[in-house]
C-alpha cells in the first residue's frame, strides 16, 4: 500500500495505490482532494484522509511545490514547512519521500495514455532524448525529463522564478508595469500563474487598452483575488470582454515563449510538457496557435524546434502517478 500526495498552493491532491508487487503496476485505491490553506499542515490533511479509509500503508511519497532543503521544504505559496522526520513520525512508517511536485509530475507522464494528453505540436515522435516541463497554477514550475541509457529521470528547477524576458514593446510595458508592483526581480512566475493573468490583466487596465465592463470590474475589484481570476479567465474565453481577451492572448503568448526557452535550454528532442492547472482550462486558447508561434519564434533555432511534439497534460492525477511510482522504486 503507498500513500502519494501532490500538494499545491490551492490544493493537495491525495491517494491511495496497491501494487501486487510483480508486475508493480498500480492500482489507484482511493483519493481526495483538500483546498491546501484551509489547513494547517500536510500532517493534518493526511490524519484526515487516512481516517476515512481503513488500509495499513508501507511506503509514502510526496510532490511539493517549493526546493527542497536537505529533508525538508518551505511551501512558498503556502505557510507550511514539510520534512521527512515529522511525516515519518505522524504516518509511522520507515521511509518516506519528499519531491518536487514537478519532479512528481515528470515521472507520472509515462504512465500516461493519448486520451490523457492534448497535443499542440505533433512534430517528430522518434527521436529519444531530453525533455522539459512547464506548469502554471498557483506558482509556475519547470522541470527537465532527462534521457539516460533509455530511461527518463526527473531533473528538479525553479526556473519559474528566472527573469520574465519580453519580447515586444507591450510586454516591456508590462515589465515595467510589474516593477511598480514588486521589488526589483521579476520572475516568470509574476506573469505565468494565476495571479499573472491577473496582473496582465490590471496592466492592460491601466493602459486603457479597452474598457471594463461595470460586471467584470465588480468582480476583479473584490477582495477575493481567486474569483477574480477566474472571472478573467472566463470573460476571456468567452470573449465576453475585449480587455480580458486581451490579457488571455498574451498570458499565452508568454507561456508559449517561456515554453520554447526552455525547450532549448533541455535541448528536448523528447518532448515538451505543459502540465498544471490552468491549461486544461483553456485549452480552446492554447490551441489557437498563439502558443506555438510563440514556441517557434526563435529565430535560428525555430526549425529545430518545429521538430519537438508539444502536448498538454489534461490529467490533473499526473503527480500523483509520478509520487507513486517513486515510492514504489524506494521500496526496490
Amino acid at each position: 500500500m503507498i500513500l502519494a500526495g501532490d500538494i499545491g498552493g490551492t490544493k493537495t491532491n491525495v491517494a491511495i495505490f496497491e501494487t501486487n508487487g510483480l508486475d508493480r503496476n498500480l492500482t489507484t485505491l482511493a483519493q481526495g482532494s483538500y483546498p491546501s490553506a484551509e489547513y494547517k499542515s500536510l500532517e493534518a490533511i493526511l490524519e484526515d484522509f487516512l481516517a476515512r479509509h481503513d488500509v495499513t500503508v508501507t511506503r509514502a511519497c510526496f510532490g511539493i511545490a517549493g526546493p527542497i532543503d536537505e529533508e525538508c521544504i518551505e511551501t512558498p505559496n503556502l505557510k507550511w514547512t514539510v520534512c521527512e522526520s515529522t511525516l515519518l513520525k505522524a504516518l509511522k512508517l520507515k521511509r518516506v519521500k519528499l519531491m518536487n511536485d514537478l519532479e512528481a509530475t515528470a515521472s507520472g507522464i509515462t504512465t500516461l495514455k493519448a486520451a490523457q494528453l492534448f497535443t499542440l505540436n505533433e512534430g517528430d515522435t522518434s527521436p529519444e532524448g531530453n525533455g522539459a516541463l512547464i506548469a502554471a497554477g498557483t506558482g509556475l514550475g519547470m522541470a527537465g525529463i532527462v534521457n539516460h541509457e533509455g530511461r527518463s529521470r526527473p531533473l528538479a528547477s525553479e526556473g519559474g522564478h528566472a527573469d520574465f524576458a519580453p519580447r515586444s514593446e507591450t510586454e516591456i510595458g508590462l515589465l515595467r508595469h510589474l516593477m511598480k508592483l514588486y521589488d526589483g526581480h521579476i520572475s516568470y512566475e509574476r506573469v505565468l500563474s494565476g495571479t499573472g493573468l491577473f496582473n496582465i490583466y490590471m496592466f492592460l487596465r491601466e493602459e486603457g487598452y479597452s474598457d471594463e465592463p461595470d460586471w467584470l470590474a465588480a468582480q476583479t475589484e473584490a477582495d477575493d483575488k481567486r474569483a477574480a481570476i477566474a472571472a478573467i479567465s472566463n470573460a476571456g474565453l468567452d470573449r465576453k470582454s475585449e480587455l480580458a481577451s486581451k490579457a488571455l492572448d498574451l498570458f499565452v503568448g508568454i507561456y508559449g515563449a517561456a515554453a520554447g526557452n526552455l525547450a532549448l535550454m533541455m535541448k528536448a528532442t523528447g518532448g515538451v510538457y505543459v502540465g498544471g492547472g490552468i491549461a486544461p482550462k483553456i485549452i480552446e486558447r492554447l490551441a489557437d496557435g498563439t502558443f506555438m508561434r510563440a514556441f517557434l519564434s526563435k529565430g535560428r533555432f525555430s526549425e529545430f524546434l518545429e521538430k519537438v511534439h508539444v502536448r498538454v497534460i489534461l490529467d490533473d492525477r499526473t503527480a500523483l502517478y509520478g509520487a507513486a511510482q517513486c515510492a514504489l522504486e524506494e521500496e526496490g
